[in-house]
């Protein structure tokens, strides 16, 4: 055993634990915020072009893809904690559901890219159920594929890309609230259980929550200032098939929730956390305590960061000060979960138009470059999307495919499909490189204790 122990060492990632700070005291009265009504962001049309340029630029882009397939993630042993906890779900070694929490900006809250991961992860180790998602629908943008959600007109959002009044936004970096009666919020999902993490405070109101229409619990959120936490397990008895859940407020008090958790026995859970517009440092505006508290209580195998896109864009940032702050964000995500593995995910690449013209985004290089040492700084992997795609300038060739849109930023459901292939295919590369170096090396031992029996 002594040999397989110190073969594993030199492959495991350290995960040391770092102190999480108490939970922040938020101000008593925060100030209401109404949703406003935003102009709405439209996407350029895409120039047309014909069917026989659309195929020839379809099958580069997949030569493309193709050429990357043998380039590994970057730094694949950060990956190993969770490879192995993949394996152990596989061979039925641990039991409940495996989580992976995938945080970014646009790219992520479409969750077609995320969707596609989650689809082939679950396909491959067992559907896990939709995870945590966000409770309601705290922005007209906000949706998950595989859940359907809604909310009452009631409800105030916090969090998002305001500064907000008490970072008290938990998970996924927003909250909603209200102090109306009558106010309520669904989620429809296939689970065995559910989890609601709210906001416990002083004079917090009373819910009333229902599982296909029937009462199902009251939960107060009445207490010390802190985070909340409600687990309803479903009724055998009411049989397989996705559930109605429903929550209502009982009275005039005030009640802040953040989103649930909807879970199966086995299996993956993909849990999307992306806002749209956001850059990383957005997560330095959520109140860190909460945060930590969130994190822990999902005890996640993977955590992915995929920022970049909108700092390409923002002229307030040097390299320097980028890495520093992106180094910051992996150590908080890192005290938070100690155990987990991080994976870096960099910015797909960019262009912006001028005299008629689209350019390549310069800025890029850096952000990659800045991301890329954070990660290697901070034991985690790295994968280069813009690499991925096909390097700089590979955007036009994707929208001239038909695979990225008009505005030469964002992906079709088709493109961000490919992308989200191409990220679970280098993963399982790397994971059954992982699981046959792991094979060989318990081979080995087995046959050296043979040797040593005789």
């Amino acid at each position: 055993m002594r040999r397989l122990r110190l073969s594993f060492a030199l492959l495991l990632v350290s995960t040391a634990p770092f102190l999480i700070s108490p939970f922040a005291e938020a101000a008593t009265a925060a100030a209401k915020k109404k949703k406003t009504t935003k102009k709405k962001y439209r996407i350029p049309r895409a120039p047309k072009v014909s069917a026989k340029v659309r195929a020839q630029a379809s099958e580069e882009v997949s030569a493309m893809l193709e050429r990357t397939a043998g380039i590994p993630i970057e730094n694949p042993a950060a990956m190993v904690p969770f490879f192995e906890q993949l394996r152990r779900a596989a061979s039925g070694e641990s039991s409940g559901p495996l989580s992976i929490l995938h945080y970014g900006d646009s790219h992520t809250a479409a969750d077609d890219l995320t969707g596609s991961v989650r689809t082939l992860l679950q396909e491959r180790f067992g559907d896990g159920g939709g995870g945590y998602s966000l409770a309601g629908r705290p922005f007209a943008g906000y949706r998950r594929l595989d859940l359907k959600s809604g909310e009452s007109r009631g409800w105030d959002s916090e969090g998002l890309l305001t500064r907000g009044s008490d970072g008290l936004y938990g998970l996924g970096g927003v909250s909603i609230s209200t102090q109306l009666p009558k106010q309520s919020i669904y989620l429809q999902a296939e689970c065995s259980r559910l989890e609601l993490f709210y906001l416990q405070q002083p004079g917090g109101g009373d819910l009333q929550l229902f599982d296909n229409s029937e009462p199902a619990g009251i939960i107060s959120t009445d207490g010390e200032l802190g985070p909340g936490y409600f687990k309803y397990d479903v009724n055998p008895e009411s049989g397989p098939g996705p559930h109605r859940f429903e929550l209502e407020t009982l009275s005039h008090a005030p009640v802040r929730l953040f989103g649930w958790v909807t879970e199966k026995d086995r299996g993956v859970t993909y849990e999307t956390l992306g806002i749209n517009g956001a850059q990383a440092s957005i997560v330095f505006r959520w109140d860190e305590a909460l945060l930590a508290s969130h994190i822990a209580r999902r005890n996640p195998a993977l955590i992915v960061l995929a920022y970049g896109t909108n700092e390409a864009a923002n002229p307030d940032w040097t390299q320097d000060r980028y890495e520093q702050m992106f180094s910051a964000l992996l150590q908080r995500m890192r005290a938070a979960a100690p155990t987990a593995s991080i994976l870096v995910v960099g910015p797909p690449d960019r262009d912006y138009r001028t005299r008629g013209r689209w350019l390549s985004m310069e800025k890029l290089d850096r952000i990659v470059a800045a991301q890329r040492e954070a990660a290697m700084a901070n034991r985690c992997a790295f994968w280069d999307m813009r690499e991925k795609m096909g390097g700089k300038g590979a955007m036009r060739e994707w929208v001239t495919a038909g695979l990225a849109q008009g505005d030469h930023v964002h992906f079709t459901t088709s493109g961000y499909q490919r992308l989200g292939y191409t990220l679970f295919r280098d993963l399982m590369y790397n994971y059954e490189k992982y699981t046959k170096v792991r094979g060989e090396l318990a081979r080995a031992e087995a046959n050296d204790q043979t040797g040593a029996d005789h």
